[in-house]
């Protein structure tokens, strides 16, 4: 049998020196999985508390007023549906109720407001969609309650809706652009502040629950379609004051040198761009090119620039993004890059091609030109009030962004204003008021084969800019020819109302 060998002192206290380490090993290895045990959880508890938030506050409002949500009328036993009110006092959205108690909605103005204000039954759409928790609430004060409290058990009247819309000028509009489909939006440029907006073929809200099964069986007019906001178009002619703002930015040392000789048509590869008409404008500078309108001349742009900056540029002025806006609205489309081919880049240069703009989205980028070159956030409603007359909320003119330099601005003023003294527009020029504009001729179809819409976007007093329109009307034709005379009605109708801003 083996003696064991006995362990000096020293080695003992090696021994328990490593098994001590060992231990303590251990212990650090247990202690960092637990913490990341722990700091895992504190982590998904912190982004669901986030998420919460988000929801709660964020998103509440969009919640709330979407179509989808089964307790967006949870309100309705208790409160009497509140009023839309014009910006001139006149009721655009109203409840009647009868001695029975049974509710009724009432649309006085009809189809002239149908889808802005929308409606509130077989479904929700517009302000009665976007501002339904609000017209199913009472901000009375609590006096006011219980006076009008005679045990009934009787409803009480919920908030209205104060609105930017105005009824006169909204009317004007309506009547202007008459049998055509299409949509017109008439803004401020420097509050965001929508005094119009109309879409049609329209309806009658008052008899959407009778008319509703041909309304959403009719998918070749898309009547329900607010246009305004979510119907989506080229942009034909008027997409060239974003080119004309690319080309000076990727040629800031000689766009001003700019020289193009128009024979009515270019040829590349296999792709012709022809000016309308087969028109020769023979030699232009960048100014005239844009006044008169000459697609070989901003082809020939389009081939110059930079695709991906190009790209850049469209996304900051909100092609592919959301519009700072809480209306329902479509994201408008821009895909050029350095990739496209020449054909890609002629006709995007022009308005063609794969891009497609709401005229919403072309009124605020009218109004950021008219603007200085800074972007508004359009809004609806001036202030929601308490059926005893107190002031609920209110809107205040809101800045998005400055989205292009005060000179930039001014630059396209000046060509926009050509268009209307020498260009494509000079149907303006002939009233007391000043105006700046483009006009565009959108092909859509297959090679343009369908039609051809008809597009207007400027604005008044050039000076001191006053009101943006922009008018689309399908298949118009040209711009000149539809657009520009539905826009002159507007423009007087306002001045006709506000004629002060004349002065």
């Amino acid at each position: 049998m083996t003696k064991r060998k006995k362990r000096t002192s020293g080695e003992k206290i090696k021994v328990r020196e490593v098994r001590l380490e060992q231990e303590n090993t251990e212990v650090s290895t247990r202690n960092l999985e637990l913490g990341i045990v722990t700091y895992f959880f504190i982590f998904m508890f912190l982004i669901l508390i986030g998420y919460l938030v988000y929801i709660n506050v964020y998103k509440a409002d969009d919640l709330n007023s979407s179509a989808y949500n089964s307790k967006q009328d949870v309100n309705m036993d208790k409160y009497i549906r509140g009023s839309i009110i014009s910006s001139d006092g006149n009721v655009l959205a109203r409840t009647d109720v009868a001695e029975d108690g049974t509710e009724n909605r009432i649309y006085p103005y009809g189809n002239t407001f149908a889808h802005v204000v929308g409606y509130s039954s077989n479904g929700k759409a517009g302000l009665e969609a976007a501002y339904n928790t609000e017209l199913l609430s009472s901000n009375a004060s609590i006096l006011t309650q219980i006076k009008d409290d005679d045990g009934t058990e009787q409803k009480l009247k919920g908030d209205s809706l104060v609105v930017t819309l105005n009824s006169e000028l909204q009317y004007a509009a309506y009547q202007a652009l008459g049998s055509y489909n299409g949509a017109v939006v008439a803004l401020e440029p420097d509050t965001g502040k929508i005094l119009a907006m109309v879409s049609k073929p329209d309806f009658d809200p008052n008899q959407i629950e009778v008319l509703w099964d041909s309304l959403i069986n009719d998918s070749s007019s898309s009547v329900l379609l607010n246009r305004a906001t979510q119907g989506l178009y080229p942009p034909g002619s008027t997409f060239k004051i974003l080119t004309t703002l690319a080309y000076m930015r990727q040629q800031p040392g000689s766009y001003r040198d700019f020289s193009y000789n128009c024979d009515s048509r270019l040829t590349v590869d296999d792709v012709t761009i022809n000016c309308y008409n087969n028109n020769v404008h023979g030699q232009e500078d960048l100014k005239s090119a844009f006044a008169h309108s000459c697609n070989t001349a901003f082809a020939s742009i389009g081939l110059e620039l930079d695709g991906d900056e190009f790209h850049d540029l469209c996304e900051t002025f909100l092609f592919n993004k959301a519009l700072p806006t809480s209306l329902m609205h479509s994201t408008s489309v821009f895909d050029l890059d350095s990739g496209s081919s020449y054909g890609e880049q002629m006709t995007t240069a022009i308005g063609q091609g794969n891009t497609l703009v709401t005229p919403l989205h072309m009124a605020l980028i009218t109004a950021t030109v008219a603007n200085d070159g800074i972007m508004m956030r359009p809004y609806l409603v001036d202030h929601i009030e308490a059926y005893d007359g107190t002031t609920v909320t209110s809107s205040k003119p809101s800045k998005y962004k400055r989205l292009m330099t005060a000179e930039e601005a001014r630059i396209i003023q000046s060509y926009m204003t050509e268009t209307v003294t020498s260009g494509t527009a000079t149907a303006l020029s002939w009233y007391g008021f000043t105006a700046a504009g483009k006009t565009g001729s959108a092909e859509y179809g297959a090679s343009g084969s369908e039609g051809t819409h008809s597009w207007f976007v400027g604005y008044s007093n050039v000076e001191d800019p006053d009101l943006v329109v922009v008018v689309l009307a399908e298949d118009g034709g040209t711009g000149s020819e539809t657009a520009v005379p539905v826009a002159s009605q507007i423009f007087q109708a306002y001045y006709n109302l506000f004629p002060e801003k004349l002065g």
